[in-house]
C-alpha cells in the first residue's frame, strides 16, 4: 500500500433535483484534483434521503452514473457516493464506485432504515463489497449499516489469505444531528474493533422533510483516533492516511488472530 489522500465532500444537498445536485457537487470538488486519491460523496447525494425520490430514481445507463464516471477521470481519483438507482430488481440506495480508468463497481445498501419506512420502497442489497485502490483494500457501506457490527466486521483469513479483509472501511451518510452521538461513537468502534481506517462523510443543512444534518465528517485511524473531522460547514476535508501507520498497529496489536469466525447469510 502507498499511503492515501482522502477529501471529504460534505455538502448540503439539494431537495429532489438531481441535476442541481450533480452541478453543485461538480463545483464543489473540482478543487480536489491533484490533490486527493479518494473523493466521499454523501448517501443520496442527488436527492436528498427520501422515500418520494423514489420516483426520479435513473437506471445505470442515467446520468448520474456518467457524471460520477467523468468525475473520476477530470480528478483522477477514484470517486463514491450514494443515489437511488431503479433495476429490474427494484430501487436500490446503490453506492457507485468509479476510478479515473473507467471502472465502475458498486454495493446495494442492505440495512434499509426502518425507521423512516426506507424498508417498505427500496429493496435491500445482500453482498458486501471489497475494492482495490493505491494498494488498499477498502470496504464501502451506507449510513444504517453502520449500526451492524457483524455485516462491518472485519474477518482475518478469509478474503484475503493471512490477512484481514480490508483496510479501510468507509460509510457515506444522511445522519441527522439528533443521533449525532451514535454517529461519532459507532464510528470509533468500528475503526477500533475492525483494526481499520474508517472514513465517514455525512450530509451538512437542513432536508426537505425539516430534518436537520450536523455533518462530523471524520476520518479515523485504527485506534479511533481522528485525521481529520469536519464542523457542520459546506466544503471540503482533506486526511493523508499512513499506510505504514496502519501496518505497524496491526503488527504490534494482532487482535484479529483471537477473533471469531463466523459466516456472513
Amino acid at each position: 500500500m502507498q499511503d492515501l489522500r482522502i477529501a471529504l465532500v460534505q455538502g448540503a444537498t439539494r431537495w429532489h433535483d438531481p441535476a442541481g445536485n450533480r452541478s453543485y457537487y461538480g463545483d464543489l470538488v473540482a478543487p480536489t484534483a491533484g490533490n486527493a486519491d479518494l473523493v466521499i460523496l454523501p448517501e443520496t447525494f442527488t436527492s436528498g434521503f427520501s422515500n418520494d425520490a423514489i420516483d426520479k430514481a435513473e437506471d445505470m445507463d442515467g446520468p448520474t452514473v456518467a457524471w460520477i464516471r467523468e468525475q473520476a477521470v477530470q480528478l483522477d481519483a477514484a470517486v463514491t457516493g450514494s443515489v437511488q438507482l431503479r433495476t429490474a430488481d427494484g430501487v436500490f440506495n446503490r453506492l457507485l464506485w468509479a476510478t479515473p480508468d473507467g471502472a465502475l463497481s458498486y454495493y446495494d445498501k442492505r440495512h434499509l432504515f426502518r425507521y423512516a419506512n426506507e424498508h417498505k420502497r427500496y429493496a435491500p442489497g445482500r453482498e458486501r463489497l471489497s475494492v482495490e485502490w493505491k494498494g488498499w483494500r477498502i470496504n464501502p457501506q451506507v449510513c444504517y449499516d453502520l449500526r451492524f457490527p457483524v455485516f462491518c466486521r472485519n474477518r482475518y483469513d478469509v478474503e484475503r489469505p493471512g490477512q484481514l479483509d480490508f483496510d479501510l472501511q468507509l460509510f457515506v451518510a444522511n445522519w441527522p444531528s439528533p443521533r449525532r452521538y451514535a454517529w461519532q461513537t459507532l464510528l470509533r468502534a468500528r475503526a477500533i474493533e475492525n483494526l481499520c481506517v474508517v472514513a465517514a462523510v455525512n450530509r451538512v443543512g437542513t432536508d426537505g422533510n425539516g430534518h436537520p444534518y450536523a455533518g462530523d465528517s471524520v476520518v479515523l485511524d485504527a485506534l479511533g483516533q481522528p485525521l481529520a473531522e469536519a464542523d457542520a460547514s459546506e466544503g471540503i476535508t482533506y486526511a493523508a492516511v499512513s499506510a505504514e501507520a496502519l501496518r505497524a498497529h496491526r503488527e504490534h496489536f494482532p487482535a484479529m488472530l483471537d477473533a471469531d469466525a463466523f459466516e456472513l447469510r
